[in-house]
């Protein structure tokens, strides 16, 4: 993981675990897990899970998910002409 990685994720987890401080670490770690979905070990957990489920979990269920709203098009004939160039930026 590279060090801004590490950065993000323990920025994001830091506030989110104070609001949980009667668990110890692993715990807030497997809770996080739970709420996001993962079915696997908690050793093989992407550091890109935890920062998208830390950066979600308080967002409204509609909101779009980060990194995803600049590809987003509204209507799906322009964003076939658009992926064909047709339509350019």
């Amino acid at each position: 993981m590279k060090y801004h990685r590490v950065d993000e994720l323990i920025e994001l987890l830091h506030p989110a675990w104070r609001k949980e401080s009667d668990l110890n670490l692993l715990q807030f770690l497997q809770k996080l897990a739970d709420e996001a979905g993962y079915q696997g070990g908690l050793a093989e957990i992407t550091d890109d899970t935890l920062i998208y489920h830390l950066k979600m979990r308080d967002a409204d269920k509609a909101e779009m998910i980060p990194g995803l709203q600049k590809d987003y098009e509204e209507d799906f004939k322009t964003a076939i002409l658009r992926a064909r160039g047709i339509i350019k930026e």
